[in-house]
């Protein structure tokens, strides 16, 4: 069995240690997903999505320090899309020709110039923020689970075969695809959970 993965906060306590390579490697492989998908959204191409990762990445290691967990203040999700999207209006106004701010400026600042978000941009943060969790979680209970039971769930929740369709394929019966399923959904949900242990505070 697997190591149970961190929770996201000890994570982001983790990241305020620019030498723990494994936090920003997880940290990076969990948003860079996140941050391209809304880019591309916006019209960039995939250098200038890269550009951006790294200039948001870098725009949390200098302030990961003053970013606070308090569930009033809004979620680290929500802090680090506010950084993206400025990032973001920065760089589409300086293809328009008009002035870019300047990197020496602090994040806090800003962070409170930026407008809030619409809506569509933070539904498609949220919604790839889920999918890459699901992606993460999976592929690290994957090998928690027999080949045929994995296969039966993969075809059926991910790929959206029938579980009538599926149970061939699996070398199962259609009742074991459903048991399958539910099997690895169920610990999927858990790992998950345990991983957003803030419960998007």
């Amino acid at each position: 069995m697997i190591d149970s993965p961190v929770t996201r906060q000890s994570l982001l306590v983790r990241l305020r240690d620019p030498r723990d390579g494994q936090a920003w490697t997880e940290f990076v492989a969990i948003y860079t997903p996140l941050i391209d998908r809304l880019a591309r959204a916006r019209g960039l191409q995939p250098a200038d999505a890269a550009d951006l990762a790294q200039e948001i990445f870098r725009a949390v290691a200098g302030a990961i320090d003053r970013y606070d967990p308090d569930p009033a203040r809004g979620s680290f999700r929500g802090w680090l899309f506010r950084i993206a999207r400025n990032l973001m209006i920065n760089l589409l106004a300086a293809r328009r020709g008009r002035p870019q701010a300047t990197g020496d400026s602090d994040v806090q600042e800003l962070l409170e110039r930026v407008p809030a978000p619409d809506g569509e941009e933070t539904a498609l943060f949220d919604a790839e923020y889920r999918r890459r969790i699901l992606l993460w979680a999976a592929d690290r209970v994957r090998g928690e689970f027999r080949p045929s039971t994995w296969q039966a769930f993969w075809l059926t929740a991910v790929e959206g075969q029938a579980p009538a369709a599926a149970a061939p394929a699996c070398g199962i019966s259609v009742g074991a695809v459903y048991i399958a399923r539910s099997r690895v959904m169920a610990r999927l949900k858990a790992v998950i959970e345990q991983i957003e242990g803030e419960a998007d505070s």
